[in-house]
């Protein structure tokens, strides 16, 4: 009888993780897409766009033309954009000064035109709204 409790137990904790792990990597597709969508953006040379579809957090950071202006002068060197495979994907609840919140720190593989191999860092925030938006942006 102990055995079989002892085993139901286990079976629950092993449902229970995977349900965890499936919504970690739901959480983690989304995001990926909004950051994927957002770069779409940055690719263009659609800076102020950009800031406008960042989050919340980004904004109060940041403003649209300081954003911009620091965006263009790193981008730009780097020419067209070749290509962009994602590397990894993380999700956490707490990044250093930053608030408390769901975010997903996605790493990318880049391939610039002046810059064959760069790492692009994105994180996507769940926002007040319930949708992932970037809050944070860094080329490597």
């Amino acid at each position: 009888m102990i055995r079989r409790i002892v085993c139901f137990v286990v079976i629950g904790l092993i449902l229970g993780t995977a349900t965890v792990m499936a919504a970690r990597s739901d959480s983690e597709k989304a995001a990926i897409t909004a950051a994927e969508k957002w770069l779409t953006i940055v690719d263009k040379g659609k800076y102020m766009e950009s800031w406008k579809e960042s989050s919340e957090y980004f904004k109060n950071a940041v403003t649209q033309d300081q954003w911009a202006q620091a965006v263009q002068g790193v981008r730009e060197p780097l020419g067209k954009l070749i290509s962009r495979k994602v590397k990894s994907a993380t999700y956490t609840t707490s990044l250093p000064g930053a608030p408390d919140g769901q975010y997903v720190i996605i790493q990318f593989n880049t391939s610039f035109e002046n810059k064959k191999s760069g790492v692009e860092t994105v994180t996507p925030r769940m926002d007040s709204d319930g949708k992932w938006r970037v809050s944070g942006y860094y080329i490597k």
